[in-house]
């Protein structure tokens, strides 16, 4: 950022497609590992690394050719405190659906941080069976106001006088249909992103409490699973069958 008098954006930018350029170097750091080793790359959370541009795509694809291809997983993570703001949650869950078309990987999508929600809030969300249920419910989608704020809250307010009291009164009147008629647009925009989500029915959440082991023995395995990973290893325990059965 100093040096090329970038922001942080435009340098996350910069580093990726000069990582791309340098694949050698990636390469020479992924042969140090041995091919029954278990790799996890944190990736940039940046959304327009997936979206905007074709940087994660072409980083994918060079990984592909050097015999990944049936061996990688996406994983996305959405912090699980947006539950407590449907909206936010239902945005989120939008970013989820597009970095898994983006990237076109087995996709993981994994709710962290739940042990700063209640067990019960987060449970609710899950339950829902859609994204419209999830509005309808949480966010009050059917009526004249909704999580957002009202526009009349950003309004600059001017001293009146007598005299235009009249004419405030008309303004306010006015005011107050144009922010309905803008909220109704808003509640019906967000009633088609979660028509969206609906339609492709492809977007759900792991939980992912890191107190509880049983919470990401359950993540670690669903990500296993979408590969198929460890299915050719010897299931444990066959021994030890095999010797109660002669004992008995």
């Amino acid at each position: 950022m100093d040096e090329l008098k970038l922001g942080p954006n435009g340098s996350l930018v910069y580093c990726m497609e000069y990582l791309l350029q340098n694949m050698d170097w990636l390469q020479e750091k992924l042969d140090e590992y041995d091919d029954d080793e278990y790799l996890i790359i944190d990736c940039p959370g940046q959304i327009e690394l997936y979206t905007h541009i074709p940087v994660m795509n072409k980083i994918i694809d060079q990984l592909r050719t050097w015999g990944y291809v049936d061996n990688m997983v996406s994983v996305f993570i959405v912090d699980a405190t947006f539950i407590t703001d449907p909206s936010k949650f239902i945005s989120g869950s939008l970013l989820a659906l597009s970095a898994m078309i983006a990237m076109q990987l087995p996709h993981v999508n994994v709710l962290s941080k739940c042990d700063l929600v209640e067990e019960a809030s987060m449970e609710r969300v899950l339950e829902m069976e859609s994204a419209l249920q999830l509005w309808d419910v949480l966010g009050d989608g059917g009526g004249d106001s909704g999580p957002f704020p009202s526009l009349q809250a950003y309004q600059h307010i001017q001293p009146s006088t007598e005299d235009d009291n009249a004419a405030e009164s008309t303004t306010s009147q006015t005011n107050k249909t144009k922010t309905k008629e803008r909220e109704r647009k808003w509640h019906r925009l967000t009633e088609a992103i979660c028509s969206l989500l609906d339609d492709y029915s492809m977007v759900g959440f792991v939980p992912l409490n890191i107190n509880d082991e049983d919470s990401i023995s359950h993540v670690l395995n669903t990500i296993d699973h979408s590969i198929n990973y460890g299915e050719d290893l010897e299931v444990r325990g066959a021994d030890y069958d095999d010797q109660d059965q002669v004992d008995e």
